[in-house]
């Protein structure tokens, strides 16, 4: 990792939180296939396939439980 881009999973409020989950996932995505022209290639493959965006919804509820937990679920 070359810079660090993360510094914190606190959010303020849970729709933060959701969009951090998306963020963590998309860098998921590109940290394990680096190579753009790759990543636009294949999207329209994944984009259409019920399954696959299932999938990519998975990831994103696996990463907002994640950011949920780290925030104490925004309990004050």
């Amino acid at each position: 990792m070359a810079d660090t881009w993360l510094p914190t999973l606190i959010t303020d409020t849970p729709q933060q939180g959701f969009e951090l989950a998306i963020t963590l996932s998309r860098k998921g995505v590109r940290y394990t296939q680096p190579d753009p022209e790759v990543l636009h290639k294949l999207r329209p493959v994944y984009a259409n396939d019920a399954h696959e965006l299932t999938a990519a919804s998975q990831v994103i509820a696996l990463n907002f439980q994640t950011v949920a937990a780290a925030n104490n679920y925004w309990r004050k």
